[in-house]
């Protein structure tokens, strides 16, 4: 696919690297972030999570197994765009069916390759995340400096990625009713509730807890999405008017929303936590478990004390809060993707630990 260079990024620090375009042939603005799986872009560029954001990748080659039908985490991507060292447009799959750049043309979604990976991952490293502007090469720095300068990040994400009615996924000889809150859904995680015999009714993200009541579910799960969870005020009501009636259990935005709700504190990291290697201890068990996220907000430690929240799980590489729990309100949360796949499968246990909560509530009902 290389031929004359005719793609260009641009950071908001200044900083230009000239490259060859896939996907489709969109200007763009996002906010630049990188991801150090090696495997798994399908799953990277079908994640709620990843609206609006431009992803580098830091494993050298991407494409080379293309994409699978069954593998997407939504079905309408909304990754800002994909930024590689090495892009391969001739998989080698006898599952795939489709190119990787084929699937980002279909979406509207650009793709820059032949970029030096490595360096712009450490720059975000060093200087943290910031706005990058994708263009045509001929876009002289000037210009692309005052369109970054011009351009507000958009902030309505979960608003966009979550479903605007219900739906139902569900599984043969259920066992439990389970509402999801979708604030940017991944497919894997009803996959994960139908597996262990949930029927699964998955609700816009403001829906009023009276509706989500009124369908009388075993639990309530809140899923992962992207952004800042302060600005999803909805959720954070929801979790306070739900909390001691129901089993509740959270996953990464979920996480932060929860903890929102006992009136902890988020804030934003230098430049987040993307990649399937990151270890985490659970210290409940004392067990080491090596995790896949996908974040750019945290739980301020400090501010869990004096809520009614207890830290389960911390990040060994930044002490961050990975994991917290209220035993009285049955609820738990995590900040990393236990049905991420593919990825570590140590911590599946967690829908486990769901449902026997869910059966522990049943049982002294």
């Amino acid at each position: 696919m290389e031929g004359q260079v005719n793609r260009k990024i641009v950071l908001e620090n200044g900083t230009e690297f000239l490259g060859y375009g896939f996907g489709a042939e969109k200007e763009t603005v996002c906010e630049i972030v990188f991801n150090t799986s090696m495997v798994g872009y399908q799953e990277i560029i079908s994640d709620p999570s990843y609206t609006y954001q431009a992803v580098v990748m830091t494993y050298p080659i991407i494409g080379n197994y293309g994409i699978t039908d069954e593998d997407f985490e939504t079905k309408i991507p909304t990754i800002g765009a994909l930024i590689v060292r090495e892009y391969n447009d001739f998989p080698s799959n006898f599952r795939y069916t489709k190119t990787l750049s084929e699937i980002l043309e279909e979406n509207n979604i650009p793709g820059v390759f032949g970029v030096d990976t490595r360096k712009i991952a450490r720059m975000i490293r060093d200087t943290g995340s910031q706005k990058v502007l994708i263009t045509d090469s001929s876009t002289s720095c000037e210009k692309a400096l005052e369109i970054l300068k011009n351009t507000e990040l958009k902030k309505d994400m979960v608003a966009k990625v979550s479903c605007k009615k219900k739906w139902y996924s569900r599984t043969t000889n259920h066992k439990y009713n389970v509402v999801a809150v979708d604030c940017g859904i991944k497919l894997n995680i009803i996959r994960s509730l139908n597996k262990r015999g949930c029927n699964v009714t998955v609700v816009p993200y403001n829906t009023d807890y009276k509706e989500i009541l009124s369908i009388q579910p075993d639990g309530v799960f809140l899923s992962n999405g992207p952004g800042d969870p302060e600005y999803v005020p909805e959720v954070i009501e929801l979790v306070r008017h739900l909390r001691g009636q129901i089993p509740i259990c959270g996953i990464c935005l979920g996480h932060q929303l929860i903890s929102l709700a006992y009136n902890a504190k988020t804030y934003k990291l230098k430049f987040g936590h993307r990649g399937a290697n990151h270890p985490v201890k659970n210290l409940k068990t004392g067990k080491i478990e090596i995790t896949s996220q996908n974040h750019s907000y945290a739980v301020d430690s400090d501010s869990v004390k004096g809520t009614d929240l207890e830290i389960t799980h911390i990040n060994l590489l930044d002490n961050t809060v990975e994991g917290v729990e209220c035993k009285k309100d049955k609820i738990f949360c995590v900040q990393y993707h236990p049905e991420s796949a593919p990825g570590p499968q140590d911590s599946g246990y967690l829908f486990d630990e769901f449902i026997q909560m869910i059966e522990e509530m049943k049982n002294h009902a």
